[in-house]
């Protein structure tokens, strides 16, 4: 008899019902929001939970999972996992597939192959850095959107891994022997053996990347039905049509199919013996996670997304460097360059601070602040490739800085002074009390505003708005460490626009109006503005006088 998992429906789609059940004990099924599911690989529909492991998440909780991750920064995220009315265990499996008489339709991803082809394809193209750009690039202009969404991602990235390493199609056929060898899975082989059965490969990765892999497994005669690289349809119709395209409706109604992924619920439906079981000793690799490259840990784990990088540095510490400074420069177009490859070297290290925080709150605060991102991340944080990023990309922005000038050896030497200077300040701040931070966040908040003055001189006005950039950013933690539970809604940009007026005022009176009046302190005062105008309309709108009846004043 097949031994079924007890869960608690999490949600409907097309009919088929999800499940979300603890792994504690069948009896603890609870709905949870897709955010407490772990992590999602959107290329192979797999949500990938925080012990390491990988589940299948459908169509449904997909969705949750986008929309619902960030609600759950911060909390203790339940090892739980994604069911189906078919799920079975991995033993019940072997079982059902020893005393099945017919076509056995297998899955192969974290099924017969205890990880992911498409993955390990793309991970072992080489040079692995340009892949990993590349990689990036894609998954920042994201031209699946057009193509079927999510489920043709893998598409985009197969197709341009071989378009622009060509060489890896060569690469991955001599790798496969060894993959095959580590992570074929040894129990469900040894079933698949029996006679009166006949095993055929139905799979969402594609021909000429399971084909050398299955038979190097060992089932080189092994019918095949894959994804072709040279349609989006495959991967948008789902394996139900897939299948019953190469094999026929009546094959697929009498076989046994054996998946992990709840995304098979069609094909699942459609057969005579549906299993989905997840085998404990799979396990997903994400391509090239073993490529450390500056801003990953930043944008996947500590501050989940791009949005961060635009919104919470390249808009605000970037455009105050590039207002504050740009009056003095040479050559504009260099100059902003040079401080944009400055700003990515000084994050190098910032970044190096974020990664030791999370690490320290992991080891010794009772109820550390970490993203829902943090368990499961297979994000590279080496301790020296960071300082080696830095600095060869911090000497790269200190010749453009000087362009057409030449860059004096005491300039690397001030700017490893600043690196290493932050550096020490994080790595104190991460060591100290709560309360005792208070005070040490606003050197932080100092070194990624000012820290390019050690290279680039800046107006008196620009002093002034670095210095009321400084001061916003910290007051909010402020009322945060000492007042509240929860991040503070203060109004940042009022803030900040209301202490650069004032500095600004202060400057005036002492060396005369006239220095308010330039192009630069002009242009400060507008990005304050424009900043904070949103905040600046919701309090004007909400002033009332207390003198005058409402019904009064707006008359």
């Amino acid at each position: 008899m097949v031994e079924r998992v007890t869960a608690g429906v999490l949600g409907v789609d097309l009919g088929h019902k999800i499940f979300v059940a603890s792994r504690q004990s069948p009896e603890h099924g609870e709905a949870l929001p897709g955010g407490a599911l772990g992590r999602y690989d959107r290329g192979s529909g797999r949500l990938h939970t925080p012990r390491g492991g990988a589940d299948s998440i459908d169509a449904a909780v997909r969705r949750q999972a986008r929309s619902g991750g960030a609600a759950f920064r911060g909390v203790a995220v339940s090892p739980a996992y994604v069911a189906t009315p078919h799920d079975v265990s991995a033993e019940a499996a072997i079982s059902a597939i020893l005393e099945h008489e017919g076509p056995i339709l297998l899955d192969l991803d974290e099924t017969l192959y205890l990880r992911n082809s498409t993955e390990d394809f793309i991970d072992s193209a080489r040079p692995r850095l340009l892949a990993l750009l590349l990689m990036r690039a894609l998954d920042a202009l994201q031209p699946w959107r057009w193509t079927g969404g999510d489920v043709t991602r893998d598409v985009w990235r197969v197709r341009l891994i071989s378009i622009c390493f060509p060489w890896t199609a060569r690469r991955w056929r001599r790798e496969v022997t060894s993959l095959a060898t580590t992570f074929t899975n040894l129990r469900l082989m040894t079933a698949l053996r029996a006679p009166r059965t006949t095993t055929i490969i139905v799979t969402a990765g594609f021909g000429p990347i399971v084909a050398p892999l299955v038979a190097a497994i060992g089932l080189p005669r092994a019918r095949i039905v894959a994804s072709r690289l040279s349609t989006f349809a495959d991967r948008r119709h789902g394996k139900l049509r897939l299948a019953i395209d190469a094999l026929g409706d009546e094959l697929v109604r009498r076989a046994l199919v054996l998946t992990d992924s709840a995304q098979d619920l069609t094909l699942l439906d459609a057969c005579a013996r549906p299993l989905r079981a997840v085998w404990p000793e799979a396990k997903f690799r994400q391509a090239l996670s073993g490529v450390y490259l500056p801003g990953q840990y930043l944008t996947q784990v500590k501050r989940p997304g791009a949005r961060y990088v635009v919104h919470g540095i390249l808009l605000e510490d970037f455009a105050f460097w590039v207002l504050a400074s740009i009056a003095f420069a040479a050559s504009p177009v260099t100059h902003v360059i040079g401080l944009l490859i400055l700003l990515g070297s000084f994050w190098a290290i910032y970044e190096r601070g974020y990664v030791d925080n999370d690490l320290i709150a992991a080891r010794h605060e009772a109820k550390p602040q970490l993203s829902a991102a943090f368990a499961g991340s297979q994000v590279s944080t080496p301790r020296w490739q960071p300082w080696v990023w830095a600095l060869v990309s911090g000497a790269a922005a200190i010749a453009l800085l000087r362009w057409p000038g030449r860059p004096a050896p005491v300039d690397l030497a001030a700017w490893a002074a600043v690196l290493t200077g932050t550096h020490a300040w994080f790595w104190l701040y991460n060591r100290l009390d709560k309360s005792t931070r208070v005070w040490l966040f606003a050197g932080l908040q100092f070194a990624r505003t000012v820290a390019f003055v050690a290279l680039v001189p800046i107006v008196p006005i620009g002093a002034v708005a670095l210095g009321a950039h400084v001061v916003a950013k910290w007051v909010p933690y402020h009322v945060y460490r000492l007042g509240g539970k929860d991040w503070p809604e203060t109004q940042l940009y009022l803030i900040r626009l209301v202490f650069f007026v004032i500095l600004a005022l202060l400057l005036g009176f002492s060396t005369g109006l006239g220095s308010l009046l330039d192009r630069s302190a002009l242009g400060l005062l507008a990005w304050n503005v424009y900043r904070a105008r949103r905040e600046l309309v919701a309090m004007l709108r909400a002033a009332h006088r207390l003198d005058r009846p409402a019904n009064q004043g707006r008359s």
